[in-house]
């Protein structure tokens, strides 16, 4: 009996994106596809409209005596659940380098449905003081556990289950899913708030959401069930049972430190992305009302439809990353973005015209950017740790950098500083310029 690690991923003359002969038919890798993409969409839905929904239920949990302490400590909470995703990220990683990516992708969906519920049927701060900040914690981290594993095992699945030559278009796909489930978050903000008065939301209309996250949960669970596994996964495991190989499971940390380039290029993509998804694509709307005045229907529209030139462009940047390579689109996000950062700001004022333009723009490049990166992050780990390197590190960067940013954003605003949070997001920018120049194209990488 031997002991033996996988050979790390390799270039093959094999077409890009190659997949095993073993590979189940296309109709039914459609299928799953989409199955995952559904269920992405279901947790990007749980996920989101706690932000979406801040304005309304700060004063709920919080004491309401000075509204923006109230919002900052409800971002605060927003911040801690991403403390969790890295973890979640090594914890669903495990699994599903363990018992597979299915088993991992339904449980996650579970337990953000749960996480919903918690929040939904939880009593207020006027009902039980304290206790409702903790039971909303509480909640927020059960979330944040789940969504750190849904994001890893989602991108290795698809990479995995990709057609040869498609995997940069079926890698990005997760992010329709994060698409429609932002877009659907603000379109029922946007139904809330025309049915309910201010005073409405603030008392009741809030839970709404929550409630429709737990029931749709029940609904991802159904269509993950039915999901088939990875063929990639399969074969790895076939492959050490018919050597008779040992497969070792480390610790995460000599995990990581055995993939440590991947890790550091992951880390980097990763940093300047998250930062401008959630202050642009997610938190912008929310950030027109605390901070510039604007009406809270017209900045949910807005972005609403921003984030529907988002959703658009995804599949077109997904098919580019497959024709011209993956650096490339990086380039286009990088350099852009730190060049327009600025005239954004500028742009978003107290109308939701030029909160809707500045969002489009944002979103243009942010396509560029997030579209390659399941292709990218796949390619440079191996199968055996792909689900947790890539869970792990993408969940530690969008804690580290995506969490913090709508809080950060906020407070520097108080404070009359707000420049200083556009200058950091440049110099994310540019460090994720200069890791994407020095790193190798992965186009022609085989899935090993």
């Amino acid at each position: 009996m031997s002991l033996s690690r996988p050979a790390l991923p390799t270039l093959s003359p094999a077409p890009p994106g190659a997949s095993p002969s073993s590979a189940p038919p296309a109709s039914r890798r459609r299928r799953d596809m989409v199955a995952v993409n559904i269920g992405n969409a279901i947790e990007w839905f749980d996920w989101n409209i706690y932000a979406i929904f801040a304005p309304f239920f700060a004063a709920q949990f919080f004491n309401n005596r000075d509204p923006l302490s109230a919002l900052l400590a409800t971002l605060a909470v927003f911040g801690v659940g991403f403390l969790m995703r890295p973890i979640g990220g090594w914890l669903f990683g495990k699994i599903a380098d363990v018992r597979g990516r299915r088993f991992s992708l339904t449980l996650a969906i579970l337990l953000a449905a749960v996480g919903s519920l918690i929040i939904a049927v939880s009593p207020t701060f006027g009902q039980v003081g304290v206790v409702a900040s903790a039971i909303l914690l509480c909640a927020r981290l059960l979330q944040g556990l789940s969504h750190g594993g849904e994001t890893g095992s989602a991108f290795t699945y698809l990479a995995e289950v990709a057609p040869a030559g498609k995997r940069g278009l079926w890698a990005s796909t997760p992010w329709l899913g994060v698409a429609v489930g932002t877009m659907a978050a603000t379109g029922l903000g946007v139904l809330l708030t025309t049915v309910f008065s201010d005073e409405q939301m603030a008392s009741f209309g809030w839970r709404i959401p929550f409630v429709a996250g737990a029931l749709l949960g029940l609904y991802g669970l159904f269509i993950r069930f039915r999901m088939a596994e990875s063929h990639v996964f399969e074969r790895s495991v076939e492959a050490a049972a018919a050597d008779d190989v040992v497969v070792a499971r480390p610790s995460v940390w000599r995990t990581l430190w055995s993939e440590k380039r991947a890790v550091l290029h992951i880390s980097a993509l990763s940093m300047s992305g998250v930062v401008v998804f959630y202050t642009w694509f997610i938190f912008a709307p929310s950030y027109a009302v605390a901070v510039h005045g604007m009406d809270a229907q017209h900045s949910l529209v807005a972005g609403l439809l921003a984030q529907g030139v988002f959703l658009c462009l995804i599949p077109v940047m997904g098919r580019l990353a497959d024709r011209w390579g993956r650096k490339p689109l990086v380039f286009v996000f990088t350099l852009g973005f730190a060049v327009l950062a600025f005239p954004l700001e500028w742009m978003l004022g107290s109308g939701p015209v030029s909160l809707f333009a500045s969002m489009a723009i944002a979103s243009v490049l942010l396509a560029a950017a997030c579209a390659p990166l399941g292709a990218i992050f796949t390619e440079l780990v191996p199968t055996r740790v792909r689900a947790t390197v890539v869970g792990f590190t993408y969940g530690g960067s969008a804690a580290v950098f995506g969490g913090s940013a709508p809080y950060l954003n906020t407070w520097l605003s108080s404070q009359g500083m707000h420049w200083m949070f556009v200058v950091a997001l440049i110099v994310a920018c540019l460090v994720t310029a200069v890791v994407t120049l020095r790193m190798p194209e992965t186009r022609t990488v085989e899935l090993t």
